[in-house]
This record gives C-alpha cells, sequence and structure tokens, in this order.
C-alpha cells in the first residue's frame, strides 16, 4: 500500500516534498531501485507495479514454503 500511496504522490506537484512525501521517499526508494533496469514506456515507470509483484509473490512463496513444512 506504501507503494502506491508513494507513486500517487507523484502525480501531484510538490507532494514528495511534504513531510508525508519525505516519509514515504525513505521507505520505498531504496526498495525501487532495485527495479531501476526496467525501462520506462511512454515516460510512465512500471518499477512500481514489477516491486508490488515481487512482494506478493514473495508473500504467497513463503505462505507456500509455510504450508509444506507444516
Amino acid at each position: 500500500m506504501v507503494i502506491v500511496v508513494w507513486a500517487l504522490l507523484s502525480w501531484f506537484p510538490g507532494a514528495s516534498q511534504s513531510r508525508l512525501g519525505l516519509l514515504l521517499n525513505r521507505l520505498v526508494v531504496p526498495y525501487i531501485r532495485l527495479f531501476d533496469f526496467i525501462p520506462p514506456l511512454g515516460g510512465i515507470s512500471f518499477s512500481p507495479l514489477v516491486a508490488i509483484m515481487v512482494l506478493y509473490l514473495a508473500q504467497h512463496g513463503v505462505s507456500y514454503l509455510y504450508l509444506l513444512m507444516v
């Protein structure tokens, strides 16, 4: 959810300089940088989408492994 809010703040000028924007930048940007190799298409970055998908797959992968061990 934090990544989605961070991405939405990029649509509003100056929002990333607010207290909330600065906090979200500190939380999200180090993780998003892992996906900088994905080039933007038409000026739109798909790094947040890929980052969310990776988190989703990791969460469900860990859940699946836990179920196998129980």
